[in-house]
Protein backbone atom coordinates (compact mmCIF):
# COMPACT_ATOMS: atom_id res chain seq x y z
CA UNK A 1 0.00 0.00 0.00
CA UNK A 2 1.86 3.01 -1.24
CA UNK A 3 1.41 6.26 0.70
CA UNK A 4 -0.87 8.91 -0.82
CA UNK A 5 0.08 12.51 -1.41
CA UNK A 6 -1.07 14.96 1.24
CA UNK A 7 -4.06 16.31 -0.69
CA UNK A 8 -5.39 12.86 -1.56
CA UNK A 9 -4.93 11.78 2.05
CA UNK A 10 -6.94 14.73 3.32
CA UNK A 11 -9.80 13.95 0.92
CA UNK A 12 -9.94 10.20 1.53
CA UNK A 13 -9.17 10.31 5.27
CA UNK A 14 -10.70 13.43 6.87
CA UNK A 15 -9.23 14.15 10.28
CA UNK A 16 -11.67 13.25 13.09
CA UNK A 17 -12.84 15.49 15.90
CA UNK A 18 -10.76 15.27 19.04
CA UNK A 19 -13.63 13.88 21.11
CA UNK A 20 -14.15 11.04 18.62
CA UNK A 21 -10.47 10.08 18.76
CA UNK A 22 -10.60 10.14 22.56
CA UNK A 23 -13.67 7.89 22.66
CA UNK A 24 -12.19 5.35 20.23
CA UNK A 25 -8.83 5.35 22.02
CA UNK A 26 -10.50 4.87 25.40
CA UNK A 27 -12.63 1.98 24.11
CA UNK A 28 -9.60 0.25 22.57
CA UNK A 29 -7.67 0.67 25.81
CA UNK A 30 -10.56 -0.80 27.80
CA UNK A 31 -10.79 -3.79 25.44
CA UNK A 32 -7.05 -4.43 25.68
CA UNK A 33 -7.28 -4.41 29.48
CA UNK A 34 -10.34 -6.69 29.39
CA UNK A 35 -8.47 -9.08 27.11
CA UNK A 36 -5.58 -9.31 29.55
CA UNK A 37 -7.90 -9.79 32.53
CA UNK A 38 -9.56 -12.63 30.64
CA UNK A 39 -6.19 -14.22 29.95
CA UNK A 40 -5.20 -14.01 33.61
CA UNK A 41 -8.46 -15.46 34.97
CA UNK A 42 -9.11 -17.93 32.14
CA UNK A 43 -8.61 -21.01 34.28
CA UNK A 44 -10.78 -19.58 37.07
CA UNK A 45 -13.71 -18.42 34.94
CA UNK A 46 -13.86 -21.01 32.14
CA UNK A 47 -16.12 -23.45 33.96
CA UNK A 48 -17.86 -21.40 36.67
CA UNK A 49 -18.42 -18.12 34.78
CA UNK A 50 -18.00 -18.80 31.05
CA UNK A 51 -20.19 -15.86 29.99
CA UNK A 52 -18.00 -13.44 31.95
CA UNK A 53 -14.85 -14.91 30.42
CA UNK A 54 -16.23 -14.63 26.90
CA UNK A 55 -17.29 -11.03 27.51
CA UNK A 56 -13.75 -10.21 28.60
CA UNK A 57 -11.89 -12.12 25.92
CA UNK A 58 -13.29 -13.74 22.77
CA UNK A 59 -10.17 -15.17 21.16
CA UNK A 60 -10.49 -18.60 19.55
CA UNK A 61 -9.07 -20.22 22.68
CA UNK A 62 -11.76 -18.67 24.88
CA UNK A 63 -14.51 -19.46 22.39
CA UNK A 64 -13.43 -23.10 22.38
CA UNK A 65 -13.23 -23.34 26.16
CA UNK A 66 -16.64 -21.78 26.78
CA UNK A 67 -18.79 -23.05 23.92
CA UNK A 68 -19.94 -26.23 25.69
CA UNK A 69 -20.55 -24.30 28.92
CA UNK A 70 -23.02 -21.91 27.28
CA UNK A 71 -26.36 -22.27 25.54
CA UNK A 72 -26.47 -21.22 21.88
CA UNK A 73 -28.06 -17.82 22.56
CA UNK A 74 -25.42 -16.85 25.12
CA UNK A 75 -22.54 -18.19 23.04
CA UNK A 76 -23.53 -16.49 19.80
CA UNK A 77 -24.83 -13.34 21.45
CA UNK A 78 -21.90 -12.62 23.75
CA UNK A 79 -19.30 -13.97 21.32
CA UNK A 80 -20.46 -11.94 18.34
CA UNK A 81 -20.92 -8.77 20.41
CA UNK A 82 -17.42 -9.03 21.90
CA UNK A 83 -15.80 -9.80 18.55
CA UNK A 84 -17.66 -7.14 16.60
CA UNK A 85 -17.16 -4.30 19.09
CA UNK A 86 -13.41 -4.00 18.46
CA UNK A 87 -13.26 -4.36 14.67
CA UNK A 88 -15.09 -1.11 13.75
CA UNK A 89 -12.80 0.82 16.11
CA UNK A 90 -9.69 -0.23 14.19
CA UNK A 91 -11.50 0.31 10.89
CA UNK A 92 -12.20 3.88 12.02
CA UNK A 93 -8.56 4.42 12.94
CA UNK A 94 -7.55 3.25 9.49
CA UNK A 95 -10.14 5.50 7.85
CA UNK A 96 -9.06 8.50 9.91
CA UNK A 97 -5.28 8.11 9.75
CA UNK A 98 -4.75 6.48 6.34
CA UNK A 99 -1.02 6.44 5.54
CA UNK A 100 -0.11 6.84 9.21
CA UNK A 101 -2.08 3.65 9.99
CA UNK A 102 -0.17 1.75 7.30
CA UNK A 103 3.15 3.09 8.61
CA UNK A 104 2.12 2.06 12.15
CA UNK A 105 1.57 -1.53 11.02
CA UNK A 106 4.88 -1.56 9.13
CA UNK A 107 6.79 -0.35 12.18
CA UNK A 108 5.24 -2.84 14.54
CA UNK A 109 6.11 -5.76 12.28
CA UNK A 110 9.36 -4.34 10.88
CA UNK A 111 11.25 -7.55 11.75
CA UNK A 112 8.90 -9.46 9.41
CA UNK A 113 9.29 -7.04 6.53
CA UNK A 114 9.01 -9.38 3.55
CA UNK A 115 6.10 -11.30 5.08
CA UNK A 116 4.35 -8.00 5.82
CA UNK A 117 4.86 -6.75 2.26
CA UNK A 118 3.41 -9.99 0.90
CA UNK A 119 0.49 -9.62 3.27
CA UNK A 120 -0.15 -6.04 2.13
CA UNK A 121 -0.04 -7.05 -1.54
CA UNK A 122 -2.42 -9.92 -0.87
CA UNK A 123 -4.72 -7.64 1.09
CA UNK A 124 -4.95 -5.18 -1.81
CA UNK A 125 -6.13 -7.99 -4.10
CA UNK A 126 -8.54 -9.70 -1.72
CA UNK A 127 -9.50 -7.27 1.03
CA UNK A 128 -13.02 -8.63 1.51
CA UNK A 129 -11.74 -12.20 1.78
CA UNK A 130 -9.22 -11.12 4.44
CA UNK A 131 -11.93 -9.34 6.46
CA UNK A 132 -14.20 -12.39 6.18
CA UNK A 133 -11.53 -14.96 7.10
CA UNK A 134 -9.39 -13.08 9.63
CA UNK A 135 -10.87 -9.78 10.84
CA UNK A 136 -8.13 -9.08 13.38
CA UNK A 137 -7.04 -5.61 14.42
CA UNK A 138 -4.40 -5.23 11.69
CA UNK A 139 -6.75 -6.40 8.93
CA UNK A 140 -9.49 -4.02 10.10
CA UNK A 141 -7.00 -1.15 10.27
CA UNK A 142 -5.80 -1.80 6.71
CA UNK A 143 -9.40 -2.13 5.53
CA UNK A 144 -10.14 1.34 6.86
CA UNK A 145 -6.95 2.78 5.39
CA UNK A 146 -7.77 1.32 1.96
CA UNK A 147 -10.75 1.77 -0.31
CA UNK A 148 -13.20 -0.66 1.30
CA UNK A 149 -16.65 0.79 1.84
CA UNK A 150 -18.17 0.91 5.30
CA UNK A 151 -21.12 -1.25 4.22
CA UNK A 152 -18.82 -3.81 2.59
CA UNK A 153 -16.65 -3.97 5.70
CA UNK A 154 -19.62 -4.42 8.04
CA UNK A 155 -21.15 -7.20 5.93
CA UNK A 156 -17.87 -9.11 5.43
CA UNK A 157 -16.94 -8.71 9.08
CA UNK A 158 -20.32 -9.83 10.40
CA UNK A 159 -20.51 -12.81 8.03
CA UNK A 160 -16.98 -13.90 8.90
CA UNK A 161 -17.63 -13.55 12.63
CA UNK A 162 -20.80 -15.67 12.57
CA UNK A 163 -19.06 -18.31 10.45
CA UNK A 164 -16.13 -18.40 12.86
CA UNK A 165 -18.45 -18.83 15.85
CA UNK A 166 -20.36 -21.61 14.10
CA UNK A 167 -17.21 -23.55 13.20
CA UNK A 168 -15.81 -23.30 16.73
CA UNK A 169 -19.19 -24.37 18.12
CA UNK A 170 -19.13 -27.47 15.93
CA UNK A 171 -15.53 -28.23 16.88
CA UNK A 172 -16.40 -27.81 20.57
CA UNK A 173 -19.19 -30.37 20.31
CA UNK A 174 -16.89 -32.84 18.55
CA UNK A 175 -14.15 -32.33 21.15
CA UNK A 176 -16.37 -32.12 24.23
CA UNK A 177 -14.56 -34.91 26.09
CA UNK A 178 -11.02 -33.46 25.74
CA UNK A 179 -12.33 -30.00 26.61
CA UNK A 180 -13.96 -31.34 29.77
CA UNK A 181 -10.63 -32.86 30.78
CA UNK A 182 -8.91 -29.52 30.27
CA UNK A 183 -11.52 -27.78 32.42
CA UNK A 184 -11.11 -30.46 35.10
CA UNK A 185 -7.37 -29.80 35.08
CA UNK A 186 -7.96 -26.06 35.43
CA UNK A 187 -10.22 -26.67 38.41
CA UNK A 188 -7.79 -29.03 40.11
CA UNK A 189 -4.81 -26.66 39.83
CA UNK A 190 -6.69 -23.38 39.81
CA UNK A 191 -4.27 -21.38 41.98
CA UNK A 192 -1.16 -22.64 40.18
CA UNK A 193 -2.63 -21.84 36.77
CA UNK A 194 -3.71 -18.40 37.99
CA UNK A 195 -0.18 -17.53 39.06
CA UNK A 196 1.33 -18.83 35.81
CA UNK A 197 -1.28 -16.94 33.76
CA UNK A 198 -0.53 -13.69 35.58
CA UNK A 199 3.21 -14.06 34.99
CA UNK A 200 2.75 -14.90 31.30
CA UNK A 201 0.44 -11.94 30.70
CA UNK A 202 2.81 -9.57 32.54
CA UNK A 203 5.82 -10.79 30.54
CA UNK A 204 3.90 -10.59 27.27
CA UNK A 205 2.67 -7.06 28.04
CA UNK A 206 6.16 -5.88 28.99
CA UNK A 207 7.65 -7.46 25.85
CA UNK A 208 5.05 -5.86 23.58
CA UNK A 209 5.60 -2.47 25.18
CA UNK A 210 9.36 -2.77 24.81
CA UNK A 211 9.03 -3.63 21.12
CA UNK A 212 6.29 -1.05 20.55
CA UNK A 213 3.72 -3.66 19.56
CA UNK A 214 0.99 -3.18 22.13
CA UNK A 215 -2.31 -1.56 21.14
CA UNK A 216 -3.01 0.26 24.40
CA UNK A 217 -1.46 3.48 23.07
CA UNK A 218 -2.41 3.02 19.42
CA UNK A 219 -4.01 6.46 19.00
CA UNK A 220 -1.04 8.34 20.45
CA UNK A 221 1.33 6.43 18.18
CA UNK A 222 -0.83 7.05 15.11
CA UNK A 223 -0.96 10.77 15.81
CA UNK A 224 2.83 10.90 16.24
CA UNK A 225 3.33 9.09 12.94
CA UNK A 226 0.83 11.40 11.22
CA UNK A 227 2.87 14.39 12.44
CA UNK A 228 6.00 12.77 11.00
CA UNK A 229 4.32 12.29 7.64
CA UNK A 230 3.19 15.92 7.60
CA UNK A 231 6.74 17.08 8.34
CA UNK A 232 8.08 14.84 5.57
CA UNK A 233 5.55 16.33 3.13
CA UNK A 234 6.51 19.87 4.17
CA UNK A 235 10.23 19.16 3.68
CA UNK A 236 9.47 17.60 0.29
CA UNK A 237 7.48 20.67 -0.77
CA UNK A 238 10.32 22.99 0.30
CA UNK A 239 12.68 21.17 -2.07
Amino acid sequence: MAPMDAEAHADAHPHPDRWAVTVVGTLIGALVIANNVGNIFMTTLARDHPAVLLALNSTNRMLGLTTNQLDAWSYYGIGSARLLVADPLFFLLGRWYGDAAIRWVERKWASQGEVLRMFERGFQRAAYAFVFLAPNNVVCLLAGAGTMSVVGFVLANAAGTITRLFLIRQAGEALSSPLDKVLDLFERYRLQFLVVSFVLVAVSFWSDRRRGRDELHAVEELEAIEDELEHETERSDER
